[in-house]
């Protein structure tokens, strides 16, 4: 698994290579912390939070979470880890624009999984 440091400058080159226009009204901008976060409904602290996309008073951000994405992808290549970064940071840009928008058919879909997830586990929700 790569550091701390060497994924926190993955994702700013990840972020830099966006168009500027998708960060607007992102006042809290986007940070990485070296914890891990178990997904609240995780059954056999299997579901990690990898990335997340905040409101609160303070602003709006993303906050990467180093432990998980080492948890999770601690053995894939260079390559591979890029690319998981962005697809996670897409994921949580495309949840601030549908916010901005009035929308939220990104965290309905989220909804979804982790309504399968709780299937799979035979928990129900």
């Amino acid at each position: 698994m790569i550091d701390f440091e060497t994924c926190a400058q993955m994702l700013d080159e990840i972020a830099d290579a966006m168009p500027y226009e998708l960060y607007r009204e992102l006042s809290g901008g986007i940070s990485i912390v070296p914890q891990s976060k178990l997904h609240p409904v995780a059954v056999n602290n299997d579901l990690y939070i990898l990335g997340e996309y905040r409101r609160e008073i303070i602003g709006n951000s993303i906050i990467f979470y180093y432990g998980s994405i080492a948890r999770v992808y601690g053995a894939l290549s260079r390559d591979e880890l890029y690319r998981q970064l962005e697809r996670i940071l897409h994921h949580e840009v495309r949840h601030h624009n549908e916010y901005l928008a009035g929308c939220d058919d990104l965290g309905i879909w989220d909804s979804q999984q982790i309504d399968e997830y709780l299937e799979k586990h035979g928990t129900k929700k």
